[in-house]
């Protein structure tokens, strides 16, 4: 039975790894540059400290960069703000500012430093796509992220794997060409190879790391939604609807990719797998998959081996994994015994 305080640990000792790993990078190539101990150490914890909050400064700013945000007056869009309001209220938030996407997709995310200056943004696409108790749920998702303030961890966290990730780019690219050389008499060539393996092994254990938290803190902004509106069905509807409708989309901007409610990249990859196998979950051989066949190749799917190893670098917990927490939510509020204090026992 997960609480509250299970996530909030999570988070601490995400950071804490990571720091760490990756403060074993920057020493390690203190190291093989044969600089002091001390001071290898001293940069290595400087430096981390240095990324983190420089991430932490111009985080949000890349993510309202890159998304091409458009800020909502008050007054713009009253439904989608009263909505906001009600549930923020509900809550116990503040009210966070609004934005909207200018795109087709069914998708929405909340970023910012603080609860203070969170920003919620919902595409254009969800809007028109789902219907308005199905958008609701939705935004109690992306108002739980804000209670759990875990937008504000992400943010941070997620510079670490990118940083090895082109340390080892370069230092991999340098070391070959280095090497090629007659005149490396002093092996630096072989010094950066040695760098740039164990930079790309830092970011996998850091992105590793950073994707397990990302795909906890998914379900339990879910039990906040289900909790918060009373229809765990809505939410799961709202998956269902934008899993598919992300399925079907263009290629779309991927930098906040964990910062969004469904990982477009991840949506294709479910419905492809279910569509390759459609003969065989087609049960009743009418050529379409309802709802009931859909939810089924969905289950297989997601406990399907390549799934499950797959999963670990995966932004988001597999679409039925999700839609089954909310199943089981609606089944104990359907039986008129729960409370609102243990929302998260099904995480």
């Amino acid at each position: 039975m997960a609480n509250l305080s299970q996530l909030k640990f999570a988070m601490a000792t995400s950071i804490f790894l990571s720091a760490f790993i990756f403060s074993l990078l920057i020493f390690a190539i203190v190291i093989f540059l044969e600089l002091d101990v001390f001071a290898g150490l001293a940069i290595a914890i400087g430096a981390s400290a240095l990324f983190i909050l420089f991430q932490y400064a111009v985080g949000p700013s890349i993510v309202a960069w890159t998304t091409h945000l458009n800020y909502l007056k008050p007054g713009e869009n009253p439904w989608l703000e009263n909505t906001v309001k009600e549930l923020a209220d509900k809550a116990g938030l503040p009210m966070p500012r609004l934005a909207t996407v200018p795109s087709n997709t069914p998708n929405a995310f909340t970023f910012g430093r603080t609860q203070g200056s969170a920003v919620l943004a919902v595409h254009e696409g969800l809007l028109r796509q789902l219907n308005q108790s199905e958008v609701r749920a939705v935004i109690a998702h992306e108002l739980g992220h804000v209670k759990h303030k875990d937008y504000i961890v992400m943010t941070v966290l997620s510079c670490l794997p990118l940083i090895s990730y082109y340390i080892a780019q370069v230092t991999l690219y340098a070391g070959a060409f280095s090497g090629r050389g007659r005149r490396d008499k002093d092996n630096s060539g072989a010094i950066l190879l040695v760098i740039g393996v164990i930079s790309y092994a830092i970011y996998i254990l850091t992105f590793i790391i950073v994707m397990r938290l990302s795909r906890l803190r998914e379900h339990y902004a879910d039990a906040f939604s289900a909790y918060e509106t009373g229809s765990p069905r809505s939410l799961s509807s709202a998956l269902a609807k934008i899993t598919y409708g992300l399925s079907i989309a263009p290629k779309t901007n991927s930098s906040a990719r964990s910062f969004y409610i469904s990982d477009p990249g991840m949506a294709k990859q479910e419905i492809a797998s279910i569509m390759d196998n459609k003969n065989r979950y087609d049960l009743d051989n009418d050529g379409v998959l309802d709802e009931r066949e859909l939810e089924l190749a969905m289950e297989k799917e997601a406990k399907s081996t390549w799934q499950q190893a797959n999963s670990l670098f995966s932004t988001h917990p597999a679409t039925f994994k999700r839609i089954l927490l909310l199943r089981e939510i609606e089944q104990e509020m359907e039986s008129g015994q729960y409370s609102n204090d243990k929302i998260y026992r099904h995480v």
